[in-house]
């Protein structure tokens, strides 16, 4: 066998091309981004599609799988993708956000290349640039584990995706004129599941079949711009098996609050009378709750799905106590032989506590957002290419906001931020939410262990309550309402890395910041060159590419 993958092989797998040369598999995709009409509330809006599709294709691959997608941008403004999950371990020049990476000129192309390092689990992609998500150009992402490497379940019958989001029927560039414009969005018009909505008059097509007796698995992501949501299958409970690429405690539930920017994983088992069946997603903390479904059906059933809906659950005390319930699976392997609980983040000392409280403030007469007392604003210039161009002083300033939240924090600031954070040390980020809707964040190139959430304010006291044992490795966590999240990590990833609120009007309003990580010994051990080929914009464009590390 051994022998036989040092032969080499190319052959076309589900829309993409795969090639293995003795190493790491590298499978290459070609995605066109085209405008095109989409409906999903009933409603044509202008959406944008990856190879005429909406949502996007999946991206399927394997641990330590070399990916190379060449995106092609059909439309007539800046686009740009990132890969929400993905660590992009040494190479932080793929991430595919704007302070990592120019955004695609209209007609033009650029080529992806990143390695899914010793990662498992569900992900997702989508755009980052201007209101592109609100419409589409996302898609679900997974990772699946090397055969070698045991999974702690047996083998579903087949793997679905299920993408459930808020939907605008105002378009994004109308979206984007209204935040432009300083004003809030407001509440959705719906909810979609895999950009469908179920009508119920008998005629619906099933958005996924199960067959009797067999167990299947689902990767639900909430892709939407704002809203959380609670899913669930009517008359069937969900086993919990993985979150955001770590396995969890398997336990059973009959709903699931899923964040703006989260996938879980479960296991939903057709045990039950062989007909149809609803898919139900439903808005969450909002005023008015809107409710969308699709069909599962079973093969051979008979018998519409009942009108009856499972009601979602009330309050967001509730989803407070079901992220509690969430534990890691110490003794799975994930993307390793090791078993996940082999590293001890319990019995490692902070360096470093960083509390960041989000707020939201007129800046003359406009909306926008902060993080202690800074609203984040996009250079011309990425940050990540001005570091390495040596020009950084030219385009931002390290350290320009607080470890704490300012006492004031009525008064804003608007530019780059840019955390200066000292290599492999372990640190404590405190959310603190003094508003009143809930928040969702996302940090790129790491995952961190949520270990503690409550309400009302943080202190040194609430470590005390710190879960230091099984928490779940993850790279989102929500902050409920007038409460805190903690979580932990080690700045061990090199590179320029997002901070960013998932919520994505907070996002685009300066609701996010960037962690500069660089080694001293500026070794190609610890971050990868500049890519040949990179776009360059700004200030460095035309400039003479600096010298590569060498070693």
């Amino acid at each position: 066998m051994a022998r036989l993958m040092l032969i080499s092989m190319l052959f076309l797998l589900a829309g993409s091309m795969l090639m293995v040369q003795g190493g790491d598999p590298t499978l290459f995709f070609e995605w066109n981004v085209t405008y095109g009409t989409i409906a999903p509330l009933g409603v044509p809006v202008k959406g944008i599609l990856i190879n005429g599709q909406f949502p996007g294709p999946n991206l399927n691959s394997t641990t330590n799988n070399n990916i190379v997608v060449n995106v092609f941008n059909n439309l007539d403004e800046p686009f740009l993708v990132t890969w929400d999950g993905v660590q992009h371990r040494k190479n932080s020049w793929q991430d595919g956000v704007l302070g990592t990476n120019c955004p695609i000129p209209p007609g033009k192309n650029y080529t992806y290349k990143f390695q899914v390092k010793d990662q498992i689990g569900s992900y997702m992609y989508y755009p980052v640039t201007a209101m592109h998500k609100a419409v589409g150009g996302f898609g679900g992402l997974r990772v699946n584990s090397r055969l070698l490497i045991p999974v702690p379940y047996a083998d579903p019958a087949d793997d679905y995706t299920l993408l459930v989001g808020d939907f605008f029927n105002k378009g994004h560039t109308s979206l984007k004129k209204i935040l432009d414009s300083g004003r809030n969005l407001g509440r959705c018009d719906g909810v979609h599941l895999n950009g469908k909505v179920a009508k119920g008059d008998g005629k619906d097509e099933p958005l996924f079949t199960m067959e009797a007796g067999k167990t299947y698995k689902y990767r639900i992501c909430n892709t939407g711009i704002k809203t959380s949501l609670n899913v669930r299958f009517q008359g069937h409970t969900m086993k919990l098996v993985e979150m955001e690429g770590s396995h969890t405690m398997q336990n059973d539930y009959d709903f699931l609050d899923v964040h703006v920017g989260q996938c879980f994983s479960v296991l939903v088992t057709a045990n039950q009378e062989p007909r149809d069946y609803y898919v139900v997603a439903s808005t969450r903390f909002t005023r008015r709750e809107v409710t969308a479904t699709g069909i599962i059906r079973y093969k051979n059933g008979k018998g519409a799905a009942s009108s009856e809906l499972p009601p979602p659950p009330v309050g967001w005390a509730w989803s407070l106590n079901q992220f509690r319930t969430f534990r890691w699976n110490l003794t799975s392997n994930a993307a390793r032989p090791n078993p996940q609980g082999s590293y001890k983040y319990g019995s490692i000392n902070i360096t470093r506590t960083i509390k960041l409280a989000n707020t939201a403030q007129r800046v003359d007469g406009k909306l926008r957002y902060a993080l202690n007392g800074a609203s984040y604003v996009e250079p011309t210039t990425p940050l990540k290419l001005a570091e390495y161009y040596g020009v950084a002083d030219k385009v931002f300033k390290y350290d320009t906001i607080p470890d704490e939240p300012p006492s004031d924090n009525t008064k804003v600031t608007l530019a780059p931020i840019v955390l200066n954070m000292t290599h492999r040390n372990f640190v404590e980020i405190i959310f603190e939410n003094h508003e009143t809707a809930i928040q969702s964040y996302h940090l790129s190139g790491y995952s961190f262990f949520a270990v503690g959430m409550d309400i009302g304010k943080w202190s040194p006291e609430k470590r005390m309550n710190y879960n230091l044992l099984d928490a779940v490795s993850r790279h989102t966590i929500q902050v409920f309402p007038n409460s805190w999240s903690a979580i932990l990590l080690t700045f061990d990833n090199c590179g320029m890395w997002n901070l960013r609120s998932e919520i994505w009007d907070r996002h685009y309003l300066g609701q996010q910041l960037y962690a500069s990580v660089i080694s001293p010994n500026r070794s190609l051990k610890d971050e990868y060159n500049l890519p040949e080929g990179v776009l360059t914009c700004g200030i460095v464009q035309g400039m003479p590419r600096p010298p590569p590390f060498s070693s």
